[in-house]
């Protein structure tokens, strides 16, 4: 069964907490480098607003995503696991059950102070800068595309990092070469471009359209870029069921939109604190993870 957690509380530093993940600082590897443990909470958040209700089971569903992705994608760019054991770096009296499918023990790295978004459909804030510029962070794109429409090809939309409570912001490209250089900027892209084309390519095979994705990267002690904190998950991705998918509307998705849609008929002024959720709408969120997870990486939360 899963296990629900909004907060985690280990007599650990806590180094950041998130809109979902909670980060603590560990003790040095065997090999003598910083190491993290990275908690995906059950904590949802929309419009930039951390809701008070969790989400059961969602921590649990993202990190195993992450993992399974992770694993995927080795082969095209090093990522931020050591595959240490939870349970071995867990203070004393922690309940292992609590974290065990929702933490993982990560290489300590210097992030990169970029968003790095792959788009293969047009949509979201790419569908808005397109209807009024023609362009996505500075891509001109062909006249006449549709809401939803598939790109060409896909594209790299780079956005700012934002603090807790703030908006990312798209960017050109030539934004990002200012803020980590040339070289650099352009490994990123390619990466970035390298493992949405593959997993787009593995979620077609399963019915689900992979219609955008976030990825963020850091650099290890030795300089060498790492694909880091999550990845292609329902969270930083938007997934689209193929079988219902039209151009021309917003597809329904295995996301938080469901949330969002429902926020949206409320008298929300879409600032903190945010509203209650029904139990409904906690459940049907619930349901779409799960599934996303079961279609994607054959693995069942319960």
């Amino acid at each position: 069964m899963s296990t629900t957690l909004h907060t985690s509380n280990l007599a650990l530093p806590l180094r950041h907490r998130g809109k979902v993940r909670d980060v603590y600082d560990l003790p040095p590897g065997p090999d003598g480098r910083g190491r993290l443990l990275m908690v995906a909470s059950d904590r949802l958040s929309a419009f930039d607003v951390v809701l008070p209700d969790p989400i059961p089971g969602k921590g649990e569903m993202l990190c195993q995503i992450s993992n399974f992705w992770f694993a995927k994608t080795a082969h095209l760019m090093p990522n931020h696991l050591t595959g240490t054991d939870v349970a071995s770096v867990l203070p004393p009296g922690t309940d292992a059950a609590l974290y065990a499918k929702r933490a993982v023990v990560t290489k300590a790295l210097k992030p990169l102070p970029v968003e790095a978004i792959a788009r293969g459909y047009l949509i979201g804030s790419g569908w808005k800068d397109y209807q009024k510029t023609g362009q996505v962070c500075g891509i001109a794109l062909p006249r006449g595309l549709r809401q939803a429409e598939r790109l060409p090809e896909p594209i790299f939309t780079p956005s700012t990092k934002a603090a807790v409570g703030d908006h990312d912001e798209n960017v050109s490209f030539d934004a990002v070469v200012a803020a980590i250089g040339g070289e650099l900027a352009e490994k990123v892209r390619e990466a970035t471009l390298a493992i949405y084309r593959f997993a787009a390519a593995y979620a077609a095979e399963r019915g689900i359209i992979i219609a955008d994705t976030k990825l963020e990267f850091g650099l290890d002690a030795d300089g060498t870029l790492v694909v880091m904190d999550e990845m292609l998950t329902p969270d930083s991705s938007r997934f689209w069921p193929a079988d219902t998918y039209t151009v021309g509307t917003s597809p329904p998705s295995y996301d938080k939109q469901y949330v969002r849609d429902h926020l949206e008929t409320l008298d929300w002024n879409k600032t903190a604190p945010g509203p209650s959720l029904p139990a409904e709408v906690i459940a049907v969120t619930r349901a779409k993870y799960a599934e996303a997870l079961q279609r994607l990486a054959g693995i069942s939360i319960d």
